[in-house]
C-alpha cells in the first residue's frame, strides 16, 4: 500500500455534545456552517477534505505551509462571523501534524492520523495547535509567532511529542517580554502646566485615553494605566521606567489648558539610547482633541516601525468624535473614580458620567462607564438580588455599543454584567471581542481569567491572567490574584516567584500576607503559615478569618475552627456566601456547605472559582450535589 508524507489537520467544535443535548437543530446548523467555512479555504490551501468525524472534520493538505495557513485564515473568518449582529457563536479547534499516512479507497491510515486526532484537544478553543514536525517546517515561513507548549503525552502514542501554540492576533503571550519581538511601550502620566491646578483631570484623562488608543494596535503592548500612574507620584528616570515595566520606549508629554485652548507636547524616548525617537507640539482647541489623540498614535507607530492593519487605521480615523463638554465631564467623572471604589466616590463618578450623556447622548463612552458604577455599586453596597442591578446597567452597555461596536470598554462591561449573570457563554463572546478590539486591555484579561476559572479551565484562565499582569505589572490586585490562583491550582514554583513580586508591589502587606498565608497552608507547613495568618489578620481585620479557619482545621483543632465560623456567621454583614461554604467544606460538614450553595445559586451571589479548582475542595466535587449546583448555575 503506497504510502506518502501528509500534513493532517483535525477540527473540532468546543462544547457540541451539550448542545446536541440542549437544542439539536442548533447543533446541525453549527455543522453545517463549519463545512460551509471550511470549504472555499480547502479550494484556497490545496487541501483535501477526507471525511466528518462527529463533530469534527479530517483534513489533507500536501505542504505543513498550506496546513496552517489554513487552520489560521479558518479561525480568523470564525472570529469576525462571531462579532455579527444575532449569530449564535460557536469555536473551533484545529490540530495540525506532518507525518507518512497510507490511502485506503478515498479514507487515509497511519501514526500521522492518530497522533493529529490527539493534538487538536490540546488546542485551545479558537486557536491552532501543531507539532514540533509542522512547526519546523514552517517556522519563520508564517506571519504569527509560535508557542512551545513543551513536550506532551498523548493517548495511544508511545513517546511524547512536542506541541506548539500559533499565536493569532490579539490572543498570544507573544506580549509577554520585550524580548519576544513586539514593542513594549509606557505612556507616563502628562505634566499639567495649565494656568488652574483643578485641569490636572485632563492631563491625566489624556495619558488614560492615549492608553486607551494606543492599546489597539495589535503589534504594539502598551502598559495599563494602573502602572503607569504610579510614576507621578514618584517620578523616575527613564531607565528605571524601563527596567520596572520593561519597556523599550517611553512617550512622555504636558498639557496646558486655558479655557478651550490646548497646546499638547509629546516626546517618545527610545530607552536603550535615551534619545528622543520624535517630538511634536500640539497648538489646538478643545475640539480637536480627538484627532490629536489619532495623529499621536500613528506618528508612534511610524515611530516604532508598528505595521497598521487596513482595520486599525480605519478604526482611528473613524473613532466616534463626541461633544467637547460631553468629554470633559466624562473625564472628570474617570478622574473621580480613580481615588477609590467607596460608594460616595462611585456615586459622584457617576454624576459626572450622566452630565456627560446629558451633554451628548451619543457619547459611548460614558455609557459604558456608567454601566461599569452601577454594577459595581450594587455588586458592593446594594442589598438586593443581583438580577435588580444587572436590569439598571444592562442597556447602559447595550447604549454604548449602539453608538460604538468598536469600543473595547464596553464589550467588557457587558461581558462583566453577563458574568455576573451566569451567562457565561454570551460573557466569553464579549471579552474575546473586547481582548481583540484591545490586546493590552489588562482588567478584560483579569475578568476573562476569573470566567474561565468559574468554568473550571485553569490552563487558560492562568494565560489570561499572565497577560494581564505582562500588560499592567504594577498592578498588585492584578499580581494577587494571579498569585492565589497559582496556588490554588498548586503550581507552587511559579507562586513563589509571584508571590515575591507581590511583596515588592505591596511592601505594606494588604494583601501580600494573604497570599502568603494561603501559600504556606497550601504547601502544610504550619509553622510557616501561623505567622503569616496572624500578620493578616492585623492587616484586614476581621476579613482574613478564612486563612485563620483553615489552619485550625489543619492543625486539628476542630472544635475552636467550628466556634470560628459560627462567630463568622452571626455577623450582621455576614461574609460571602461562597468563602463560607468553603468554611464548612473544610471542616466536612458538606450538608452545610451544600446548604449556603444551593442558597447561594438561587439568590444569583455565588462563586465556584475555589471550589471548582482547588484540591482542598476534591470531596465537594466528588458529591451529586456538586453537578446539580453546576447545572443551576449553567456551567460545564
Amino acid at each position: 500500500m503506497p504510502r506518502r508524507l501528509s500534513a493532517i489537520m483535525f477540527t473540532d467544535i468546543v462544547g457540541f455534545t451539550p448542545l446536541t443535548q440542549d437544542d439539536e437543530r442548533g447543533a446541525l446548523r453549527v455543522l453545517q456552517e463549519q463545512e460551509e467555512l471550511v470549504s472555499p479555504l480547502l479550494a484556497a490551501h490545496q487541501g483535501r477534505k477526507i471525511k466528518s468525524i462527529g463533530d469534527g472534520l479530517l483534513i489533507e493538505f500536501e505542504d505543513a505551509l498550506d496546513a496552517v495557513e489554513c487552520g489560521v485564515e479558518l479561525q480568523l473568518r470564525l472570529r469576525a462571523r462571531n462579532r455579527g449582529e444575532g449569530v449564535r457563536s460557536f469555536r473551533i479547534r484545529v490540530g495540525i501534524h506532518l507525518g507518512d499516512v497510507q490511502r485506503q479507497g478515498d479514507d487515509i491510515l497511519g501514526d500521522a492520523v492518530n497522533i493529529a486526532s490527539r493534538i487538536v484537544p490540546l488546542a485551545e478553543p479558537g486557536g491552532v495547535c501543531i507539532s514540533e514536525h509542522v512547526a519546523a517546517q514552517v517556522r519563520n515561513k508564517v506571519a504569527y509567532r509560535l508557542e512551545d507548549l513543551g513536550r506532551r503525552s498523548l493517548k495511544g502514542v508511545r513517546e511524547p511529542v512536542t506541541l506548539y501554540r500559533v499565536l493569532l492576533p490579539g490572543t498570544g503571550p507573544e506580549t509577554l517580554s520585550p524580548s519576544a519581538g513586539v514593542p513594549r511601550l509606557a505612556v507616563l502620566p502628562f505634566a499639567n502646566i495649565s494656568p488652574d491646578p483643578k485641569d490636572e483631570y485632563f492631563a491625566d484623562g489624556l495619558t488614560e485615553e492615549l492608553i486607551t488608543t494606543l492599546s489597539q494596535l495589535h503589534n504594539l503592548q502598551v502598559i495599563a494605566r494602573t502602572s503607569v500612574m504610579q510614576y507621578r507620584a514618584a517620578p523616575k528616570s527613564i531607565a528605571q521606567v524601563g527596567a520596572e515595566l520593561g519597556v523599550s520606549a517611553v512617550l512622555e508629554g504636558s498639557v496646558r489648558k486655558a479655557d478651550r485652548q490646548l497646546r499638547i507636547t509629546v516626546q517618545l524616548i527610545d530607552v536603550a539610547s535615551q534619545a528622543h525617537t520624535w517630538a511634536s507640539t500640539y497648538d489646538r482647541t478643545l475640539d480637536d482633541i480627538f484627532a490629536i489623540q489619532t495623529e499621536v498614535a500613528k506618528r508612534i507607530a511610524e515611530a516604532l516601525k508598528v505595521r497598521l492593519a487596513a482595520t486599525e487605521e480605519r478604526r482611528l480615523e473613524k473613532a466616534p468624535r463626541v461633544d467637547p463638554d460631553s468629554y470633559l465631564a466624562y473625564l472628570r467623572g474617570r478622574n473621580v473614580l480613580r481615588s477609590s471604589y467607596r460608594e460616595e466616590v462611585m456615586a459622584s463618578a457617576g454624576k459626572e458620567f450622566q452630565t456627560a450623556i446629558a451633554l451628548d447622548p451619543r457619547n459611548a463612552m460614558a455609557y459604558s462607564a456608567l454601566a461599569d458604577v452601577t454594577n459595581l455599586s450594587g455588586a458592593f453596597y446594594r442589598r438586593e438580588s443581583r438580577a435588580s442591578w444587572t436590569a439598571d446597567s444592562r442597556p447602559l452597555a447595550e447604549k454604548a455599543l449602539e453608538l460604538d461596536p468598536n469600543l473595547a470598554e464596553a464589550h467588557a462591561s457587558l461581558g462583566l454584567i453577563l458574568y455576573n449573570n451566569t451567562e457565561w457563554t454570551a460573557a466569553e463572546k464579549e471579552f474575546e471581542i473586547a481582548l481583540d478590539l484591545s490586546p493590552s486591555y489588562s482588567a478584560a484579561r483579569v475578568y476573562y481569567g476569573a470566567l474561565l476559572m468559574e468554568e473550571g479551565r485553569p490552563d487558560q484562565a492562568l494565560r489570561e491572567l499572565a497577560l494581564a499582569e505582562a500588560s499592567d505589572p504594577l498592578w498588585a490586585s492584578c499580581v494577587d490574584f494571579h498569585t492565589r490562583f497559582l496556588v490554588t491550582v498548586r503550581r507552587m514554583v511559579e507562586a513563589k516567584t509571584s508571590l515575591d513580586h507581590l511583596r515588592t508591589l505591596d511592601p505594606a502587606g494588604l494583601l501580600y500576607y494573604g497570599a502568603l498565608a494561603y501559600y504556606h497552608l497550601a504547601n502544610g507547613d504550619l509553622a510557616q503559615a501561623l505567622p503569616a495568618v496572624g500578620r493578616a489578620e492585623g492587616q484586614r481585620p476581621g476579613s482574613e478569618w478564612f486563612w485563620r479557619l483553615a489552619y485550625l482545621c489543619q492543625s486539628g483543632a476542630v472544635a475552636e475552627a467550628r466556634t470560628l465560623l459560627a462567630e463568622v456567621e452571626a455577623r450582621p454583614a455576614p461574609e460571602p456566601i461562597s468563602t463560607r461554604a468553603q468554611g464548612h467544606a473544610l471542616l466536612g460538614d458538606l450538608d452545610g456547605c451544600f446548604r449556603l450553595l444551593e442558597q447561594g445559586a438561587r439568590e444569583g451571589v455565588l462563586s465556584l472559582q475555589y471550589l471548582r479548582n482547588d484540591p482542598w475542595f476534591e470531596s465537594v466535587r466528588a458529591d451529586p450535589r456538586f453537578g446539580r449546583i453546576l447545572k443551576e448555575l449553567n456551567l460545564p
